[in-house]
């Protein structure tokens, strides 16, 4: 890992937890930066017909560290951000613009096609699986634990453990969904504390005891808290695949998943995508128990 990686990640951590919470994460920008210097969308509209490059939009974040963030050179860059700068080089009928905003207008967005797709660690679940299509070739994958403060020696093994305990989310995140579906069978017996993907203290709400605990992915805790504030503990909550996400019921969308799998699927048996994992994470996550 490069120094210059590590020190923005330990600078942005703090400020940025909440977004490792998301199964996404967050921005906090709706400006846009190019994802590759192919062909400009003004460009492509001149082109033959027979050659034409097709401008797509695609939604991310500058809050994540080491997936989605602004450098000290003020480039867009991480692990999902240069992922689809690799995958925009394998696909010469299409031109990526990515465009960074609060994780919490991600989905919106995209329903109201602001955004072609979503590139921001997105975890697939049941309850998105019904409202968004996804790709079928992961790039990642990740477990989702319990977070709480280091020097907490409760026994805490599962959610039934929080019962009567605050419990800090991000809206419309995949562990919120976690926590959501379970308090629809306990009678709300977790008090869930909603943040929006800008807030910028998680690690002193758990430290300090305002809240008890939070949900996250397990490559999630070395990078938003280098100091070992905090510790996951108990059984893995979920496992999950990490996708883009499109609209669902576009023949548009489902072209495009389909030639995103492509390029995955090439980047992968090249090595390319582990490779970028463990330059970013410094561990292979692109596969489960990775």
């Amino acid at each position: 890992m490069k120094a210059s990686h590590r020190l923005v990640s330990s600078v942005l951590a703090a400020a940025t937890f909440v977004a490792l919470l998301a199964g996404c994460g967050a921005g906090n920008q709706s400006g846009g930066v190019a994802a590759s210097p192919k062909a400009s969308p003004a460009a492509s509209e001149s082109a033959p017909s027979s050659q034409k490059v097709k401008r797509i939009v695609v939604g991310t974040g500058t809050q994540f560290p080491k997936v989605c963030f602004i450098d000290e050179n003020g480039k867009l860059t991480g692990f999902d951000v240069e992922l689809v700068r690799l995958i925009d080089e394998r696909l010469p009928e299409y031109a990526f613009d990515l465009q960074t905003m609060e994780f919490t207008n991600l989905l919106l967005s995209l329903e109201t096609k602001k955004i072609d797709f979503i590139a921001h660690e997105m975890e697939k679940n049941p309850e998105r699986e019904q409202k968004y299509l996804f790709n079928k070739e992961p790039y990642a994958a990740w477990k989702n634990k319990i977070v709480v403060a280091k020097d907490n020696h409760d026994d805490i093994r599962t959610l039934d453990d929080l019962k009567g305990k605050k419990v800090l989310t991000t809206a419309t995140s995949a562990e919120a969904t976690i926590l959501e579906n379970y308090n629809k069978e306990h009678n709300n017996a977790i008090d869930i504390v909603y943040q929006n993907g800008g807030a910028n203290d998680t690690v002193p709400q758990i430290v300090s005891g305002r809240v008890y605990a939070t949900l996250a992915a397990d490559f999630a805790l070395p990078l938003i808290d280098p100091e070992g504030k905090l510790k996951t503990v108990g059984e893995t909550l979920s496992e999950a695949d990490i996708l883009f996400v499109f609209r669902k019921g576009e023949p548009e969308s489902q072209q495009l998943a389909d030639r995103i799998d492509e390029a995955i699927r090439e980047l992968k048996a090249e090595g390319a995508i582990s490779k970028l994992s463990l330059e970013w994470f410094g561990q292979d996550f692109t596969q489960i128990g990775g």
